[in-house]
């Protein structure tokens, strides 16, 4: 069968989605988590030269970057991501995990594979011209790979003047897109604050300050942030998903953590409630006779989209999937993408692309989510597009 995917005929043949299949269900059932990435790492160089690439290997630890020049145009980076999850796979399937404890619940198998296949495309393509990076990151999943790549001097020995990144979307039916050109995805930072009271014997409660109820009334006071001090047009969630304290029945702690998260789009917002969670549970302490010391860990910025990139990325879906099949100004995602580093340095689009079929999707990082090989096409030939729509702006 052959898959023809846009109006410039891009054609995905079948023996190219047979090879991005068999790529993806490999990947699958090895998954490796973050800077383990060795085996996955192997693959995708070997792919690349063997397609023609001059290939970067251990670009941040154990990214991989293949590049490909063809005359003179302008140069862009198209960026997959390449580990898995903590987690253990639920799945009976042929190419469920072998490695106990780790899972790709988060369909970057599906990304890895879908970029090989366009590196396939792109090189027996004579259609365009430029350079192209693609660059195959290490560790999105919390340890922030894309950092750690920009770090190890990404951007200055693979000079490019745009960076494209995709993520497949449960929810989102197969063969659409979704993209908006400003925040797609939020920040995620984290925040602890330790709350240091008196401790007393539990029947004798006044004789202490109990750091608990101290703890308490913080982590209540902490929900007006969102609900009373931020206009409703600012999106943002507050998190506190641990409490620590005490390690007996009949002992008042002398003290107490509370630690949680903040997601948000914006860098105004971000600083905003920065310092209203230092306010909110320093001064709520001082109310109760106890003291509270604050830190915040700023963790990934907003994955935000740059006006020109995005009309780039608009174009190469609508030459992929038609008009219809693309959604606009799509709602962001209060999840996190490390991606957001790129786009920070470089200007950048990030668009997801659906992945429901007949059945949905399980959610992303459930023990039953399998990436829908039926996407593979797509997006190959979507980064194909991307390469042409963003020769023909320059």
């Amino acid at each position: 069968m052959t898959f023809i995917v846009d109006t410039n005929e891009t054609v995905v043949d079948a023996d190219l989605v047979a090879d991005m299949k068999s790529w993806r269900q490999k990947l699958h059932a090895h998954p490796e988590t973050a800077f383990e990435e060795v085996s996955t790492a192997t693959l995708v160089a070997s792919v690349l030269r063997d397609l023609g690439y001059d290939v970067s290997e251990r670009v941040g630890k154990t990214g991989v970057v293949g590049t490909l020049e063809r005359g003179n145009g302008p140069a862009l980076a198209l960026r997959a991501d390449m580990d898995a999850l903590p987690m253990i796979e639920l799945n009976d399937y042929a190419h469920r995990s072998r490695n106990p404890g780790k899972m790709h619940a988060c369909g970057h198998d599906g990304h890895t594979a879908m970029l090989l296949g366009a590196a396939a495309l792109l090189k027996r393509d004579e259609d365009w011209s430029g350079t192209v990076h693609l660059i195959f990151q290490p560790a999105e999943e919390v340890a922030g790979g894309g950092k750690v790549m920009i770090e190890d001097g990404l951007f200055e020995r693979f000079p490019c003047d745009a960076v494209f990144g995709m993520h497949n979307w449960p929810g989102l039916p197969l063969g659409a897109f979704a993209i908006n050109d400003s925040a797609m995805m939020a920040s995620f930072d984290t925040f602890e604050i330790n709350v240091a009271g008196k401790g007393s014997h539990a029947a004798m409660p006044e004789e202490g300050i109990d750091a608990l109820v101290c703890a308490s009334h913080i982590v209540v006071a902490l929900q007006s942030i969102v609900s009373r001090r931020l206009s409703p047009k600012e999106s943002a969630v507050v998190s506190v998903t641990q409490i620590h304290g005490g390690e007996s029945w009949n002992v008042l702690p002398d003290r107490a953590v509370i630690r949680g998260t903040v997601r948000c789009l914006s860098s105004e917002v971000q600083a905003k409630i920065c310092a209203l969670l230092e306010e909110i549970s320093t001064t709520t302490a001082t109310a109760h006779g106890a003291r509270a010391s604050f830190v915040y860990h700023e963790g990934y910025p907003a994955t935000v989209n740059a006006a020109r990139a995005t009309r780039v990325a608009l174009c190469a879906a609508r030459r992929t999937v038609g008009n219809e099949s693309v959604v606009f100004g799509c709602q962001p995602s209060m999840a996190s993408e490390d991606f957001a580093y790129m786009a920070r340095e470089k200007p950048g689009a990030y668009i997801w692309i659906g992945v429901d079929g007949e059945t949905a999707s399980a959610p992303l990082h459930n023990p039953y989510y399998d990436f829908n090989d039926d996407a593979l096409a797509i997006g190959a030939a979507y980064w194909v597009n991307v390469v042409k729509a963003f020769a023909d702006a320059a």
